[in-house]
């Protein structure tokens, strides 16, 4: 009997375990983001924008653990500082808690096109645009997802995103951009920066945590299928 009811212990056991490792969200480290293209608006400091931006936008969809990695030497001189014994036992940061990433999530802005129509007599002050031009911004982001045990590229996609805006129009602002990137959140620019962003998430909830084979990969296959041809289209071979 007692060998019976260990048995079953152990068999709930099991099953506990492997449930609580089958329900773990996936955990990433979202690196900064490198550039490819001739894009006026890019600094020095924008890679590391469109990391925060990626990374919040992440966050927000509670279905990954996100693991800081920008603030990294923050975080280790608060455990240093906790081990040196100047801190209260009872709330210091803990060594050897810290979490490791199974993915690392690189991005490269590949492509970037932007251009201005019409005969609105626009003018520009300071990174602001005020006029009545239609103003078209495109852009595509070369996404890999890396395996840390392994160094695999466990997926790539490439994603695209389109915005444009006309009439009169005021673009600028603050919003839900910052730092370099701040002056462009509502110009075709930014909105198609954003659009990246929200698209990279979408994908990457889609892969990994529906799986590739869930239906809403179809969608995402159909999306580079278009992209592809559009491509070869725009290729001129003599």
């Amino acid at each position: 009997m007692k060998f019976l009811k260990y048995c079953i212990l152990m068999c709930v056991s099991f099953v506990f375990v492997s449930t609580a490792f089958a329900s773990e969200k996936p955990r990433l480290g979202v690196l900064r983001f490198t550039n490819d293209t001739n894009a006026g608006w890019w600094r020095a400091s924008v890679g590391r924008d469109l990391q925060d931006m990626l990374i919040s936008e992440l966050a927000s969809t509670k279905s990954f653990q996100v693991l800081e990695r920008k603030e990294i030497d923050a975080v280790l001189g608060e455990q240093d500082l906790g081990a040196s014994g100047r801190v209260d036992k009872a709330t210091k940061a803990k060594m050897g808690k810290l979490k490791g990433a199974q993915y690392l999530v690189a991005a490269t802005v590949s492509a970037y096109e932007e251009n201005t129509s019409g005969t609105g007599g626009g003018i520009g002050i300071a990174g602001f645009s005020i006029g009545g031009k239609k103003e078209k911004a495109y852009m595509a982001v070369d996404l890999k997802v890396i395996d840390t045990t392994t160094g695999e590229v466990a997926d790539a996609r490439t994603v695209e995103a389109s915005s444009a805006s006309s009439a009169l129009s005021l673009g600028g602002g603050v919003g839900i951009f910052s730092g370099s990137l701040s002056q462009y959140s509502k110009t075709p620019t930014g909105k198609a920066i954003r659009a990246c962003i929200i698209e990279i998430s979408d994908y990457l909830k889609c892969s990994l945590i529906k799986g590739k084979d869930d239906s809403c990969m179809e969608e995402y296959a159909a999306k580079e299928s278009k992209r592809r041809e559009n491509t070869k289209k725009s290729i001129d071979l003599e």
